[in-house]
C-alpha cells in the first residue's frame, strides 16, 4: 500500500513577502461509508453485520461520553483519542478566554499496528490528470517506493 500525494502551491505568510512554495498534499482516493466499513469488518471478523454495527455504535457512544468529560481514551493497537483545542494566541494570560478558542477537535494518536502500517507504506505521486507517477522514496528515509500495484484495492 502507498500513500498518495499531489503537488499543491501554497502561500506562506511567515514573512512580508507571502512567498509561494510547492508542497506535497495527501490525496484521498475516496470516502468509505459507515455501512461499507461495517460490511468490511463483518467480512474480516466473521461476526454478523448487526453485531458489528451494534459494537461500533456502542464504541462511538462510549467515546462521546468519555471525551466530553475530557478523558483520553485508549483503543489498544488502534491508538488513543483525546480532546484538543485550537486557540488564538494572546499577549497576556488574562486575555485567554473561551472566546479565544476557535476550534474543538479530537486528536488520534495511532497505536502500534497503525504506526507499523504507516512505516511500511510507500508514497506515490498523483499527477493533475490522475495518473500515478512512481516516487523515489516513502518519506521515512528507507528509499522504498510504493507497492507496485500488487495489493488488492480495499475500495472495491
Amino acid at each position: 500500500m502507498a500513500f498518495r500525494y499531489v503537488i499543491k502551491k501554497r502561500v506562506f505568510g511567515f514573512d512580508e513577502t507571502k512567498s509561494e512554495k510547492y508542497v506535497a498534499a495527501s490525496f484521498s482516493v475516496g470516502e468509505i461509508s459507515y455501512d461499507k466499513l461495517c460490511d468490511q469488518v463483518t467480512k474480516e471478523g466473521m461476526a454478523p453485520r448487526g453485531v458489528v454495527k451494534m459494537v461500533m455504535d456502542g464504541l462511538i457512544d462510549a467515546l462521546s461520553t468519555y471525551v466530553s468529560l475530557g478523558a483520553t481514551v485508549k483503543l489498544g493497537d488502534f491508538g488513543t483519542i483525546r480532546p484538543g483545542l485550537n486557540c488564538k494566541s494572546q499577549n497576556e494570560a488574562k486575555s485567554v478566554t473561551a472566546d479565544s478558542i476557535y476550534r474543538q477537535k479530537l486528536i488520534l494518536t495511532p497505536g502500534k499496528r497503525l504506526k507499523e502500517m504507516i512505516k511500511s507504506s510507500g508514497v506515490t505521486r498523483i499527477s493533475t490528470n490522475g495518473e500515478e507517477i512512481p516516487s523515489t522514496g516513502n518519506g521515512n528515509g528507507n528509499g522504498s517506493g510504493g507497492n507496485g500495484g500488487d495489493e488488492e484495492n480495499p475500495l472495491g
